[in-house]
């Protein structure tokens, strides 16, 4: 997670106080197969990685771990093309608003 990622993170959790983690889930979707799936949550469940970066708590499933090992997930606050971006290295291709995937 670069450090922007980091810094809007921790202030949507001071914002939005729906959790103190992030979780980020692959689930089958989208354009491309696969889709990000992103929201705020309070507790852990059994088997979750935590992964402390940036400030920022992430808690990702065994399964999604798979799909996003080396990915990263970066934050522009520009008006065009802003907001939170995957860079994921196991995705052969991606459609273009970015949200869905293919292995």
């Amino acid at each position: 997670m670069t450090a922007p990622a980091g810094v809007k993170l921790q202030s949507l959790v001071a914002r939005e106080q729906k959790g103190e983690y992030l979780r980020i889930k692959i689930t089958g979707g989208g354009c491309n197969g696969l889709s990000y799936k992103i929201k705020f949550v309070s507790d852990t469940k059994r088997g979750d990685i935590l992964v402390r970066s940036s400030g920022a708590q992430v808690l990702v499933d065994t399964k999604s771990a798979l799909y996003l090992r080396g990915t990263h997930l970066d934050f522009s606050d520009k008006m065009v093309g802003g907001g939170f971006k995957f860079s994921n290295p196991n995705a052969k291709s991606s459609c273009s608003c970015g949200e869905s995937f293919s292995i």
